[in-house]
């Protein structure tokens, strides 16, 4: 079973004006994650795609979303897939991907239906591209580690860089993973705005009754959801994007706009935010 829900762009000044449940209507992405069904939202962001797909044990195919316009999904498209359930495994273009929990796989432009099988929970993340690089499997140990902060500030943590220039060749799609040590909070500080493209984020690994507080909006207008396990954000251009939360997690961040370079960030101190 398929299901897709659009999300169309919001400007600054109408999300001012948006009350607690207009925010969580526009920007928070939730139930993703259904037995025996792929469940997509399509932004308008970039045209930025993130959902998921549970096999259950069983196998879903992804092959045609009326919402792009083409054949398959895949045509004009690259993806992004992290497994955050169960071992399971993805079938592509004549291979067989088997993933772990934690391993992320690329498919390129191009590279026809994908079907999901197993245990697997599959983060799905994709975005246009203009040609078509090789499909691969990147496990944690083929990832590039970034280690930051620090207790005193509350905000150590591990980056792992997955689908990124230094990794390996994509479009226009980045994605990694963040872990919080044990006892740091915040997870993105000081925080930032990338004007030249969006960025989604999924956080998991969380205790079912624990909450991200995810701040969003301009710097100085910011607005805030309370996200759960499982839940994304979906952050415009024009937005910050960070977050405090109760115990420990991780959070995958995925990009998509004018270039693929993970600096290009323009930072807000904590006293210029409002």
């Amino acid at each position: 079973m398929l299901s897709v829900e659009t999300r169309h762009a919001v400007h600054p000044a109408q999300a001012k004006v948006m009350d607690t449940a207009e925010l969580r209507a526009h920007f928070l992405a939730r139930d993703m994650f259904r037995d025996g069904e792929i469940r997509l939202i399509y932004t308008h962001y970039d045209r930025f795609v993130m959902g998921g797909a549970v096999p259950a044990g069983g196998s879903l195919t992804l092959e045609t979303v009326a919402e792009t316009g083409t054949e398959r999904f895949l045509d004009r498209r690259e993806m992004g897939i992290v497994n955050i359930g169960d071992t399971g495994s993805v079938r592509c273009d004549g291979e067989c991907y088997e993933m772990a929990r934690g391993d992320v796989l690329y498919l390129g432009k191009g590279s026809g239906a994908v079907s999901f099988e197993g245990e697997g929970r599959f983060y799905i993340t994709s975005a246009p591209a203009h040609a078509a690089f090789p499909s691969r499997l990147i496990t944690p140990a083929d990832c590039k580690e970034v280690r930051l902060g620090e207790p005193a500030s509350s905000n150590q943590r591990v980056i792992k860089q997955f689908i990124h220039p230094q990794v390996m060749e994509s479009c226009q799609l980045v994605l990694g993973y963040t872990s919080l040590a044990e006892g740091s909070v915040w997870n993105t500080m000081p925080s930032h705005v990338h004007d030249r493209r969006m960025e989604a984020y999924l956080y998991w690994g969380m205790e079912e009754e624990a909450r991200v507080l995810h701040l969003m909006g301009e710097p100085q207008e910011t607005r805030h959801l309370f996200v759960a396990n499982e839940e994304g954000a979906i952050s415009p251009p024009w937005s910050i994007h960070s977050g405090a939360g109760i115990g420990r997690y991780s959070f995958i961040w995925a990009m998509a706009g004018d270039n693929i370079d993970f600096t290009d960030m323009d930072f807000v101190k904590p006293g210029e935010m409002r």
